[in-house]
């Protein structure tokens, strides 16, 4: 693991860390996503957690780490049908009239065949690789050994801290290996949905009987791609209405009960002709405790009302800061009291030096972030992503009103008694403060997901810039030594 990961840092470190910016950043993110796949199963699982970390990880990474997204190459056949026929205990013909030896999907840790049961329903079944568990072990020690002395040495601002990387990358691919428990998964996610009358997602039926650790039967289920929109709209599918009732579930499932999705991704989910959105691949779900659900729920409330103590309360009670953190401190050392800053209205300088302030004092404050919460961020970014294939013509400021509204209207009484408020008074939403939580200053009545995407843009342009400019001055000084050097070594010439 060391030689190949070495091997990949020494490589950018000769040939692309000169060229600088993108094309630096992009030649270290391939020859990562290289040495990964080398490496096998656990990092190629990696890479793939990375891929769906879209503004948690550097564009250049996320871009290139996609290109592991079950394209893994599928085991043989012969393995295949040996491990199902050990784990259920009888030949393969016994419990499928129809087994197509040639998988939909292959993927690090298991790979996906089509089949018929003798009954006659149509199924997938999912089948653990031979020996993944032993190797996700060795690695994961691995891993651990290595990670602290990489801590500095990646020049990626997103893994500044391996370490942390790591265990949470080892708490969520252990439960993976378990195929009972992600069946306990979709039954607890499908139970959730059902309680809350919920009928925008759908989630595939385990079968009762044919869930061993290493085999998964479940119900097949088929639609469109979730990428494919003008497809879906061509079928007569409101693409922005599937975006809302997918988003409204996730929060409901998070927020009232505690359970949710954690691994959403453009492969683990797709669009059925009945405009409802069919979720796969529960082997990383996340699951609040109740004081941990509790904070989440008053840190969205206090967010829509942009109570700021009550927002970092929220994250202290969440564990991503000390239970004994100074708060009024918290508050003051981010610069919180004076409210956000618009980054447009900053140059690149500014900006640079209030995230290195920023980072310094969290990471002063000891704060962390929990794996309930990162995989909570990675949804909410994902489906920040989604707006943009599929409703990229969205007013942001009057979608969040009318999720908030939604909560009110529907589960108003509940979030009162869990928050301890007054459920006869109306919720508390400050548009002006929702819309400077998107770092807009000026007084817009509509942000679409595009004015957003230009904003974005622009503060990108404007960092690039400011990463060359060093680069630029570096390159103009050593030109400078050379000709120096070469003035040096010429004769001088006297004066006829």
């Amino acid at each position: 693991m060391a030689a190949s990961l070495g091997s990949a840092l020494a490589g950018w470190y000769l040939l692309d860390r000169r060229a600088g910016g993108t094309a630096s950043r992009a030649g270290l993110s391939k020859r990562l996503r290289l040495a990964f796949e080398k490496l096998g199963p656990t990092y190629i699982k990696l890479g793939q957690i990375i891929s769906s970390g879209e503004g948690l990880f550097p564009e250049e990474l996320v871009a290139e780490f996609r290109n592991c997204r079950d394209k893994v190459p599928p085991e043989t056949f012969g393995a295949i049908r040996e491990i199902v026929e050990t784990d259920l205990g009888s030949p393969l013909a016994n419990t499928f009239s129809s087994f197509d030896p040639i998988p939909l999907a292959a993927a690090s840790i298991a790979q996906v065949h089509a089949a018929r049961l003798v009954s006659g329903e149509h199924v997938v079944v999912k089948v653990q690789r031979p020996s993944v568990a032993n190797l996700v072990h060795r690695d994961i020690a691995a891993m651990s050994w290595l990670a602290p002395y990489l801590v500095g040495r990646i020049p990626v601002a997103a893994l500044a801290n391996p370490p942390a990387l790591v265990e949470l990358f080892a708490e969520t691919i252990v439960e993976e290996l378990d195929f009972r428990l992600e069946a306990e998964n979709m039954l607890d996610v499908a139970r959730v949905l059902a309680s809350a009358g919920q009928r925008a997602l759908v989630v595939p039926r385990p079968h009762p009987r044919l869930v061993t650790r290493r085999v998964l039967v479940m119900e097949r289920l088929d639609g469109f791609a979730w990428g494919d929109a003008e497809r879906m709209r061509e079928a007569g599918i409101d693409t922005e209405a599937v975006l809302h009732a997918g988003l409204i579930a996730f929060l409901e499932g998070a927020l009232l009960h505690g359970v949710f999705h954690g691994d959403l991704h453009g492969g683990n989910l797709f669009v059925r002709p009945d405009s409802r959105v069919a979720l796969l691949d529960f082997g990383i779900t996340g699951r609040l405790t109740e004081p941990q659900r509790l904070a989440f729920l008053r840190l969205v409330v206090s967010g829509s009302a942009y109570d700021i103590r009550a927002q970092v309360e929220a994250l202290r009670d969440l564990g991503a800061l000390p239970a004994d953190v100074d708060v009024d401190g918290v508050i003051a050392d981010l610069g919180l009291e004076r409210g956000p800053l618009d980054p447009t209205k900053l140059t690149a300088e500014e900006l640079t030096a209030e995230l290195a302030q920023v980072t310094r004092a969290l990471l002063g404050y000891g704060a962390r972030m929990p794996k309930e919460l990162m995989l909570f961020v990675k949804d909410m970014l994902f489906l920040d992503g989604a707006i943009a294939l599929m409703a990229p013509d969205l007013d942001l400021l009057s979608e969040v009103v009318r999720i908030f509204t939604y909560f009110h209207e529907h589960h108003g009484e509940r979030i009162a008694r869990d928050i301890g408020t007054d459920p006869a008074l109306p919720p508390v939403i400050d548009v002006d403060g929702i819309r400077a939580s998107f770092g807009v200053s000026e007084p817009v009545e509509r942000l679409t997901y595009r004015d957003l995407a230009e904003r974005r843009e622009l503060i990108r342009r404007r960092m690039e810039q400011s990463r060359r400019r060093p680069l630029r001055r570096s390159l103009g000084r050593r030109l400078r030594r050379r000709l120096r050097r070469r003035l040096r070594r010429s004769p001088s010439e006297s004066p006829r």
